[in-house]
C-alpha cells in the first residue's frame, strides 16, 4: 500500500507526461522555455489572479515574496509554530524574525483571535499557513492586516485546489505561495513552486528577484536569486493540470469517507464553514500516536507524522526566545498527529482496510 501513490498517477497520465517532456527535449529550451509562460497562464486562470510566476521551490517562493515586500533585518513576520520549517526559514533568510502565534485545535491553522496581541511596531506581514489542505479565515486575517497596514502572504504549499467561500487558495491575499514538490496535491517530479498576486508592481519585482534581480539580461536593479522553475518540470505540470479537477474532487470524497468512518474513534479533521479541503494529508489525532503508527506499520499500512516538533522548539529558532508551553495547542498537535494514506487513487477496499485497522488498534 502506498502512502502517496505517484506510480499509479504516472501510469494513468504516462502518454501525456512523456509527450510533454519529449517536446522540451526536442526544442532544447531547458531554462525559461515556452512551457513556463504556458503554465503560468494556466495557473493564473485557475486561481483567478492576474499574475502567476513559477519558481524553483516552495521555499524560494516565500523568500521571493518577502524580498519583494522589502522585508528584512529588524522586521517581524507573524506565522505559526506548527508547519514545515520553510515557512519560518524564509523569514530568517531575509534577515527578519518570525513571531509565532498558536494554532486553532479545530483546523491546525493560525488562531486568528491571537494575531493582534502578537503585533508590534516591527511587524510587517502576516504569513498564515493553509495546513494539510484547507485555508484559515482569510476574511478576518485580511481585515486585520488592512487595519494595521500589513501585507498577508498565504503559504498554500498544501492547499492548492482548495476554496474558501468560492475563492481558490492562492487567490485571496496580497501574495500567495504554493509548492509543486512531488507529494503535494499538484506535484511535479522535483522541486518547484509558484507565486500569485493581484498587484502589477509586486509581480514585476518578484519576476526580477526570481532571475538574479533583473528582467533584462545584464541589468540587475535588485538583489535577486536564481529561483527559476525548470522547463521539464513545467511540462510535467502541464500534463497533469487537465486531470487536477478530478483529483481534487477525489481527495474531497476520500477525505469525507475517512471522516465519516473514523469520527468518534480518533480525532478526525474538521472542514471549517465555507471551506473545501484537498487533504494534502489526511491527519488524525490520537493520544498514543507512536503506538498506533507501529500497529499500522505491522499490517503494511504506511503513516507519517507532520510534524513531530514545533518550530519554536527547533534549535535554529532559539533566538526567538520562546519556551515549552508557549504554544500549547501546537505542542499538543505535535504530540498527537498521525497522517494516513491519502491520494486520489486510494481504493475503497484499501481505505476500508485502513479504517478497520485503526478501529481495531484503538480498542
Amino acid at each position: 500500500m502506498e502512502f502517496i501513490d505517484l506510480k499509479t498517477q504516472y501510469l494513468r497520465y504516462q502518454s501525456e507526461i512523456e509527450a510533454r517532456m519529449q517536446a522540451v527535449l526536442r526544442h532544447g529550451h531547458f531554462i525559461m522555455g515556452p512551457e513556463i509562460a504556458e503554465l503560468e497562464a494556466q495557473l493564473a486562470a485557475y486561481v483567478g489572479a492576474p499574475h502567476a510566476l513559477t519558481v524553483a521551490s516552495g521555499t524560494d517562493s516565500l523568500e521571493i515574496a518577502l524580498r519583494a515586500l522589502g522585508i528584512g533585518p529588524g522586521d517581524e513576520v507573524i506565522t505559526v509554530p506548527f508547519t514545515w520549517i520553510s515557512t519560518a526559514e524564509a523569514v530568517g533568510l531575509v534577515g527578519a524574525a518570525p513571531v509565532f502565534v498558536d494554532i486553532s485545535a479545530a483546523d491546525f491553522n493560525i488562531d486568528v483571535d491571537r494575531i493582534e496581541a502578537a503585533l508590534t511596531p516591527r511587524t510587517k506581514a502576516i504569513l498564515p499557513v493553509s495546513l494539510f489542505g484547507q485555508m484559515p479565515d482569510y476574511d478576518r486575517i485580511n481585515a486585520l492586516a488592512d487595519k494595521h497596514g500589513l501585507a498577508v502572504i498565504e503559504d498554500a504549499a498544501q492547499s492548492f485546489g482548495a476554496t474558501q467561500n468560492g475563492r481558490r487558495s492562492c487567490g485571496v491575499t496580497a501574495i500567495s505561495s504554493t509548492s509543486f514538490f512531488p507529494a503535494k496535491p499538484l506535484g511535479c517530479y522535483g522541486d518547484g513552486g509558484a507565486l500569485f498576486t493581484f498587484d502589477d508592481a509586486l509581480a514585476g519585482k518578484m519576476r526580477a528577484i526570481r532571475s538574479h534581480g533583473g528582467l533584462q539580461r545584464h541589468h540587475h536593479p535588485l538583489l535577486g536569486m536564481n529561483g527559476r522553475f525548470d522547463t521539464l518540470q513545467a511540462a510535467i505540470l502541464l500534463a497533469k493540470l487537465p486531470h487536477f479537477a478530478w483529483e481534487v474532487a477525489r481527495r474531497g470524497e476520500i477525505g469525507a469517507r475517512y471522516t465519516e468512518r473514523l469520527r468518534g474513534v480518533v480525532g478526525a479533521p474538521e472542514v471549517m464553514p465555507g471551506n473545501t479541503h484537498v487533504y494534502a494529508q489526511y491527519t488524525i489525532r490520537v493520544r498514543d500516536r507512536d503506538a498506533l503508527g507501529a500497529k499500522l506499520k505491522a499490517l503494511g499500512i504506511p503513516t507519517a507524522v507532520y510534524y513531530p516538533k514545533c518550530l519554536h522548539a527547533q534549535p535554529v529558532f532559539a533566538s526567538c526566545g520562546n519556551k515549552p508551553g508557549d504554544f500549547p495547542v501546537a505542542e499538543q498537535a505535535a504530540r498527537e498527529v498521525l497522517s494516513l494514506p491519502m491520494h486520489p487513487f486510494l481504493s475503497e477496499a484499501d481505505q476500508d482496510a485502513i479504517v478497520a485497522a485503526v478501529k481495531s488498534a484503538q480498542k
